[in-house]
């Protein structure tokens, strides 16, 4: 029954999408390109990251609607041009959904998480001759992502294969490299290449410290930013000595 509903409202979804975008629909969704759309699915994911963050079920659900949107916008524009429509994206997802988890779909039987996220870059790299084995070990990580975020998936990505530089152990370690960091970028001087470099390197390493902390560091300091701008809108403007006018009784 469950699956039923689901059904029904996907397609109900994608019904409506059709007769918006077809002749005698409404002129705007008509016009739009997998161009025009890409600042909205932006603007969408980030306002679906704000409504997680509030923790409001409501709100979360209205934006995961409207990123569900963007995704049946897009499929649908395909669809006209007769590439794929949204059936063959459900599909594709699917397939590798099935094809990743072999330990739950398949016959493998690892349980280690390390193993598992081995196994997963393994599978992906053969999804893709870009990505097999001699290519980057960085290969098919979004250039798009914000640094904090793109840092963080080069730390993950190094650990795995164990390349020395994202091979920081425990905290304590993380935590030092990230003093050492800091230490090479007070001394680097007036030699920009070398500040750049060294502040570079320090962002990397407190990245690292943060994941070894369990925190991400693009939340936390998203997080911190907000709780920035609430506390400064909430305190009242001082009046400039200047200003002021003295108190009279009339």
């Amino acid at each position: 029954m469950e699956n039923s509903r689901i059904a029904r409202s996907l397609d109900r979804l994608h019904s409506i999408m059709k007769v918006l975008r077809s002749p005698g629909g409404c002129p705007w969704d008509a016009l739009q390109t997998t161009g025009s759309l890409r600042p909205y699915l932006l603007e969408e994911t980030y306002e679906l990251l704000e409504a997680m963050d509030s923790s409001d079920p409501q709100q979360i659900r209205d934006e995961l609607g409207d990123l569900l949107l963007q995704i049946v916008f897009h499929a649908q524009i395909f669809a006209e041009q007769d590439i794929f429509d949204l059936a063959d994206v459900a599909e594709a997802i699917s397939d590798k959904l099935e094809r990743r988890h072999p330990h739950v779909f398949g016959e493998v039987s690892e349980t280690d998480l390390e193993a598992l996220n081995r196994q997963w870059d393994r599978i992906k790299a053969g999804e893709k001759p870009g990505r097999a084995a001699g290519s980057s070990p960085f290969a098919g990580i979004p250039n798009q992502l914000p640094a904090l975020a793109r840092a963080a998936k080069f730390i993950e990505r190094g650990r795995r294969r164990n390349l020395p530089w994202a091979t920081f152990g425990s905290s304590e370690n993380a935590m030092e490299t990230a003093r050492s960091s800091c230490t090479a970028l007070a001394t680097s001087g007036n030699d920009a290449g070398m500040l750049r470099a060294s502040f570079g390197e320090f962002l990397i390493a407190t990245v690292a410290w943060g994941q070894s902390l369990g925190l991400d560091a693009e939340q936390s300091l998203r997080q911190t930013l907000d709780e920035i701008a609430v506390n400064l809108s909430s305190e009242k403007p001082s009046i400039p000595s200047h200003e002021r006018r003295p108190r009279t009784t009339e």
